[in-house]
């Protein structure tokens, strides 16, 4: 077995890339992970951990450059936790992403008749964010800063762009910061949990243009809010909702439960395709609308709708894919465990005039096995769960209700494939298609079709 220290410098061949992006060197099978290097590079790099079955290295030198390696425009890059793959080339990150899907489903496990697509990727994959979530800090000179944080810490880097976000929230950012600044607004401070602001919280809707802020505060009362909304609305016109959330509860989590409407409406609008959707502050939507599209109409190509299927929309939040899907089903049933969520999605099928939905609050498990009590039987179940993925109870669940088919999006393959495993009893997995929802990262989303292997609900036993 091969010797290594910390602090050793060593030179090396890139022969993989993990889930994260990071380089894989082997010395003697030994794997060592470094991090903004691309694979068949030749680098120089020091050791900055070392365990049992791997160690961590920090790049020094690339002595043999990838063709793929492009130089990051965002100057911020490099110390930034919001990016991990601008030294890639954008051709080079769908590649590599398809790849983590290839290994999770061919390689780990033997899915090996499941086709897997090329990614889908964006036409321009910058500015694509319809929400920025900014922490509020401030320097050693005591001078208010906004932006992210810092790689694998909680230090905000003191940010004027991010070529992800939106334009506007660019800007916005920039005068908030200011005027926090000659307001001398009490900010709030990690450590002793003292202060008041905490977040600003800009949500801009891509179709209809309009804007959204959110002032995240540690307690209610914000003696300057008055003064900073009458600044945003005089100079930006499309501010539709100006809101202040209250969280005191001194966790990593940035909302908190309670909002106050300072100006305009309590929520924004924006539309997928044709349909119309009303955001609220707290509401789940998607933040790369241009790619939702094409995420959601390969949803559909996968249900593979005639207008005489009735849909099953688990985890429904505020009815995004199942009001998509309205149009060509013939009833869409959703479920979704928030209360709110359940409301807003009520809401949006009213405003968008459809009369072939029902959406309904609790355990989806509970709700659909009621459901099918009551004779509703899907045709398709459209499955969206969160980054854990789905309980086992519900797996069983939709076993026992047994639809023809399943379309399962993902945030997170890894629980996806365990997922898909728990299903291959009774479902062949045909195909997969990731999705570039975050330009950049290396976070990617699946959409993915499961087809019952028996026609007939008799043989499922």
């Amino acid at each position: 077995m091969v010797m290594i220290n910390k602090n050793d410098v060593i030179q090396g061949k890139v022969i993989d890339l993990t889930h994260e992006g990071h380089g894989v060197i082997k010395l003697d099978r030994y794997p060592i992970f470094v991090p903004n290097v691309l694979i068949d590079e030749e680098i120089e790099f020091k050791i900055i951990k070392v365990k049992k079955n791997f160690a961590i290295g920090k790049l020094l030198k690339v002595l043999k450059q990838s063709t793929q390696r492009v130089t990051p425009p965002c100057i911020y890059y490099w110390k930034c936790g919001g990016c991990q793959l601008q030294h890639m080339s954008y051709e080079a990150q769908l590649k590599m992403k398809k790849q983590q899907v290839v290994n999770l489903f061919h390689k780990k496990v033997k899915f090996d008749q499941t086709v897997i697509h090329d990614t889908i990727g964006m036409e321009h994959p910058w500015q694509y964010r319809n929400k920025s979530q900014l922490p509020v800090g401030k320097d050693k000179n005591n001078k208010t800063i906004m932006g992210y944080y810092r790689q694998r810490s909680h230090d905000i880097i003191d940010m004027d762009s991010c070529l992800i976000q939106d334009e506007k929230q660019q800007e916005l950012m920039n005068d908030i910061k200011q005027w926090l600044n000659e307001l001398k607004v009490s900010i709030y401070n990690e450590k002793n949990k003292k202060g008041l602001l905490r977040h600003v919280v800009i949500r801009t809707s891509h179709y209809t243009n309009e804007i959204m802020v959110i002032f995240v505060t540690n307690g209610s009362k914000f003696k300057e809010v008055e003064t900073l909304v009458h600044r945003l609305t005089q100079k930006y016109l499309d501010i539709t909702s100006i809101k202040q959330n209250i969280n005191n509860s001194h966790s990593n989590v940035i909302m908190g439960e309670q909002s106050v409407t300072l100006y305009g409406k309590d929520k924004i609008t924006d539309q997928l395709s044709e349909t119309i959707f009303e955001i609220s502050d707290q509401s789940f939507y998607q933040i790369n609308s241009i790619q939702t599209e094409k995420l959601y109409q390969k949803a559909i190509d996968y249900a593979q709708l005639s207008g005489n299927e009735i849909v099953l929309d688990t985890y429904c939040g505020i009815g995004t894919i199942g009001l998509y899907m309205a149009p060509v089903a013939k009833h869409v049933y959703g479920v979704e465990i928030v209360p709110s969520a359940i409301q807003d999605a009520k809401q949006n099928a009213l405003i968008n005039h459809f009369d072939n939905t029902t959406f309904e609050c609790g355990k989806a498990e509970e709700v659909i096995i009621d459901w099918k009590q009551k004779g509703i039987e899907p045709d398709v179940v459209m499955v969206d769960p969160p980054r854990k993925g789905c309980d086992q109870v519900f797996i069983e669940t939709l076993l026992e209700l047994a639809p023809k088919r399943i379309v399962y999006i993902s945030c997170n393959p890894s629980t996806q494939q365990r997922d898909a495993q728990l299903l291959a009893n009774l479902y062949n997995l045909k195909e997969i298609t990731p999705v570039d929802m975050f330009p950049h990262t290396t976070h990617i989303e699946t959409v993915a079709l499961f087809e019952r292997k028996y026609c007939n609900q008799n043989h499922l036993s």
